[in-house]
């Protein structure tokens, strides 16, 4: 037996051995490296001031637990507690909304569509439709706190290790070490993680302005909006619909225009549509060293396919993949540049 095809073979058993062994860790993983990669540049920044790589890798992963974990964690928390103290006579007062509500005739074919579908709400389902939701969110919250922790101890690790896994990767993949393929990926996985950053923290704090000059609590649902907004099309209107309509079947008419006005103009139209893609662009053109050449229109949709695919982990995923695609047909081509070079 030729002794390369045996050594093949046994790599390949070997390589789906390995696979096999790590495959509940490698989403964590893969988490983890993309987020190290989004940050690359406060390593390189705290790299001036603090001498020791495990103190600047534990600096890091505090960081990012800070940031991004602790207010999903505190949300969930609070959450629970909203949820063993649910009152179900707050659905009835939105149901009971339906029966004072008039269709107007310019809504023409559609009204007939409109009235069945006011007519099929019923108060027992909703009720029972969001205990069912809220059971289910506190059962996979375990599993999600878990790869949490198992995100943030990789992260460490990634950070740890960065320079000789950036060498070990350079020298094994058959790309030139002036390549631009990392520096694109790292390029706008940092993009996508500090505009969705600022863009979260913006849109949560303007959310939370609001709710708590009527007495809520404005942390809880600041992070909730926050998280709210990163999902394609209806985004915050996950969170001020249902506040709004409670604030109205209450009996606080003014409030509920308010909360709904708020929302849609302050929200929804003047940050998410105009001041979020300049956050992208600022984000693009400031905070990242090496530009590349990956449009922010691209990043921006890349981010919406990845939620819409993946959910929550979506935002990092969709924008990874995207670039590896692109860098790779960027790179092919330079290859095949090269061989038609050679052959002249």
């Amino acid at each position: 037996m030729n002794r390369k095809y045996f050594l093949l073979g046994l790599f390949l058993l070997v390589l789906y051995g390995v696979w096999y062994l790590y495959r509940p860790y490698l989403l964590p993983i893969f988490i983890a490296s993309l987020l190290a990669l989004a940050t690359s540049n406060f390593n390189i920044f705290f790299a001036k001031y603090i001498r020791f790589k495990t103190l600047r890798a534990f600096v890091m992963t505090l960081m990012l637990g800070l940031l991004f974990f602790a207010p999903i964690v505190y949300a969930m928390n609070a959450s629970t507690a909203i949820v063993n103290n649910f009152d179900p006579t707050v659905v009835d007062k939105i149901v009971g909304l339906k029966n004072s509500f008039v269709l107007p005739d310019y809504l023409g074919f559609s009204k007939p569509y409109i009235k069945d579908f006011l007519d099929s709400l019923n108060s027992q389902d909703i009720t029972k439709n969001i205990v069912h939701f809220a059971s289910t969110i506190l059962q996979k919250s375990a599993g999600f706190f878990k790869d949490m922790f198992l995100i943030l101890v990789f992260y460490f690790f990634v950070n740890l290790y960065s320079k000789e896994l950036v060498k070990f990767l350079k020298g094994s993949l058959p790309f030139d070490k002036n390549s631009t393929f990392f520096v694109e990926i790292s390029n706008v996985m940092s993009v996508v993680f500090y505009s969705t950053l600022i863009t979260a923290i913006l849109e949560g704090a303007l959310f939370a302005v609001l709710v708590m000059f009527y007495g809520y609590d404005g942390l809880l649902f600041g992070i909730l909006y926050g998280f709210a907004s990163l999902v394609p099309v209806i985004g915050g209107l996950l969170m001020w619909l249902p506040l709004s309509l409670y604030e109205y079947a209450s009996g606080h008419t003014a409030t509920a225009i308010a909360i709904a006005l708020y929302s849609i103009i302050m929200i929804s139209i003047i940050a998410d549509t105009f001041i979020k893609p300049l956050i992208i662009k600022y984000v693009h053109s400031n905070m990242i060293k090496n530009q590349t050449k990956i449009n922010e229109i691209v990043v921006f949709f890349s981010i919406i396919a990845g939620l819409t695919t993946y959910g929550f982990w979506g935002m990092i995923l969709g924008p990874a993949i995207t670039t590896f695609f692109i860098s790779l047909l960027r790179i092919y081509q330079v290859v095949l540049d090269e061989e038609k070079t050679k052959n002249v």
